[in-house]
């Protein structure tokens, strides 16, 4: 492969190449992260790295590079977007054509999260004659499945070490140092089916459901509201689905809801999603739950390699949603968020990266990258 001539031009050849993550309804006939890992290599090796492909899941490798040191041992600085994007079901553009117009690029991933890996493999570009003579050792981690379960951050914290890591996503380059966390709650409740005609001779679970929605409303919710973190503010809860019953004169045998929590850093506990179920069995012994849970992040604003983002350019900032830094962060290794585009773009119909903020965001990791010099 020949090397693109510039990061528009390298941010091209990643949105072409259909990366979608295979949960749910990818919208292809083959998802998957390999090809976009393979690409991704192939540069790595041209930038003079030490490229691994390690695979995560079948077919599923993360791709990670390591940069020559003149000084083996130091310290490592991990930078880690995530290879992976959202199903392309509903775009009103073309996913994967990496169309240029009125000063942007459009296509799935070009804000979440390729723009951003862009940026950073288009600096390491840039710097790479130099990255042997700085004070850290590099290393580039292009992960798998960011969009659901996090495999590829898990697999890789759980192997190598780092003494910082900085995730790419698109916050308008904000330094985002905390996050929210998720626990997506799925609860179902049993009745027993019977004429509508004699209700009372069935059991409603719907009627269940309804129960237990009210202590999460009435109980739950009330407690996280009086609950204030001074940068994310308050933890939410959102009952996203609610499905029962079969036919309008048969009593519902069944009932299904689920529930999105967004949580903060203090209730990053053992037992907590435990606790609220109990709470909830209260009003019906039989419900039955399951979950998932993706933790939140703090990580202290007064490291000093945050500093350094800041004299790149970044300023300290919070954030609602989740993302692979508190994978790292849980491991012991200090993360952050941070890169150009906004989170307002990312997951949209007609996704898009403004082509000034991809050049931002190069400036912003070259001038990083020089601070560990």
């Amino acid at each position: 492969m020949s090397a693109p001539a510039d990061v528009v031009e390298l941010l091209q050849a990643l949105v072409r190449i259909p990366s979608v993550n295979p949960d749910g309804n990818p919208g292809v006939e083959n998802p998957g992260e390999a090809a976009c890992a393979a690409y991704v290599a192939e540069f790595l090796r041209q930038a003079g790295a030490r490229v691994e492909l390690e695979e995560v899941l079948p077919g599923r490798p993360n791709v990670v590079g390591f940069f020559p040191s003149h000084a083996p041992g130091k310290k490592r600085v991990v930078f880690a977007p995530h290879l992976d994007t959202v199903s392309v079901i509903g775009m009103a553009i073309d996913p994967f054509a990496a169309e240029l117009r009125e000063g942007r690029l459009w296509g799935r991933g070009a804000c979440d999260t390729k723009g951003p890996m862009a940026a950073i493999l288009w600096a390491l570009w840039e710097l790479r004659d130099r990255i042997a003579d700085l004070d850290y050792e590099i290393c580039f981690a292009g992960l798998i499945g960011e969009e659901a379960g996090q495999h590829g951050s898990k697999a890789f914290a759980a192997r190598h070490r780092a003494e910082f890591a900085v995730i790419a996503e698109p916050t308008e380059l904000g330094i985002v140092h905390t996050h929210k966390g998720s626990a997506w709650l799925h609860l179902t409740t049993h009745g027993r089916a019977v004429h509508a005609s004699a209700p009372d001779r069935g059991s409603n679970a719907i009627y269940k459901m309804m129960d237990v929605l009210a202590v999460l409303r009435g109980q739950v919710l009330p407690r996280f509201a009086a609950m204030h973190h001074p940068v994310l503010g308050s933890p939410t809860l959102s009952v996203g689905t609610l499905q029962g019953g079969s036919k309008i004169n048969i009593v519902p045998d069944r009932c299904e809801a689920s529930v999105d929590f967004r949580t903060l850093p203090e209730q990053d506990r053992p037992g907590f999603i435990e606790e609220i179920v109990a709470e909830l069995r209260q009003a019906c012994p039989g419900l039955e739950a399951t979950w998932t849970e993706s933790r939140p992040l703090w990580t202290d604003p007064c490291h000093p390699l945050i500093g350094a983002l800041e004299q790149a350019g970044g300023k300290c900032c919070g954030a609602p949603w989740f993302c692979d830094a508190a994978v790292f962060a849980a491991a012991g290794i200090p993360a952050v968020a941070a890169g150009p585009g906004s989170i307002a773009q990312a997951h949209t119909k007609d996704e898009w990266i403004a082509l000034d903020d991809l050049q931002q965001g190069v400036a912003f990791y070259k001038a990083f990258l020089e601070q560990l010099g």
